[in-house]
């Protein structure tokens, strides 16, 4: 039988690296610019009940990370329209579809509640987004064409 792995669990107070507000990794010597290793740290975070962590194992060692981060860990990074409303293309390499129901503007920033996490749109994101907004006398909505959806100010 196998044994179980090690953990090696590292508090968020100790943690050498950071996300900012707009999604984008931080450590003590400024931004991070590699692209490898940006999109390594994106497609390792997890979530657990003591928050946002990136996961690796290194031989039979599992070593959370837990790290500070504005706001939240997950970005909308890219959009598609499709038949049936929009995919949304999230920093964690993951997709899920638009729910219009859960959006929200909070202090000029767009986000999305899902039963997981919260997502926050990136500027590019909402730059791809703006075909879709529309202003109303309630405020901005999003029109899909055959409905149009109030976003909700938080």
């Amino acid at each position: 039988m196998a044994q179980p792995k090690k953990q090696n669990i590292i508090p968020k107070a100790q943690a050498v690296f950071w996300m900012d507000r707009d999604g984008t990794w931080h450590n003590e010597h400024g931004k991070l610019e590699h692209p490898k290793i940006i999109k390594y740290f994106n497609q390792s975070i997890q979530k657990d009940d003591q928050g946002y962590f990136l996961c690796q194992t290194l031989n039979d060692v599992e070593e959370k990370v837990y790290f500070p981060y504005e706001d939240t860990a997950v970005f909308v990074v890219d959009l598609v329209k499709t038949d049936a409303g929009i995919e949304l293309t999230l920093n964690i390499l993951d997709t899920i579809d638009l729910d219009p129901g859960a959006l929200y503007i909070k202090e000029d920033a767009l986000f999305m509640e899902t039963e997981v996490h919260l997502v926050k749109f990136t500027q590019k994101a909402l730059a791809r987004m703006s075909p879709f907004l529309t202003e109303t006398p309630q405020g901005l909505a999003l029109d899909l064409g055959r409905t149009q959806t109030v976003i909700r100010e938080k």
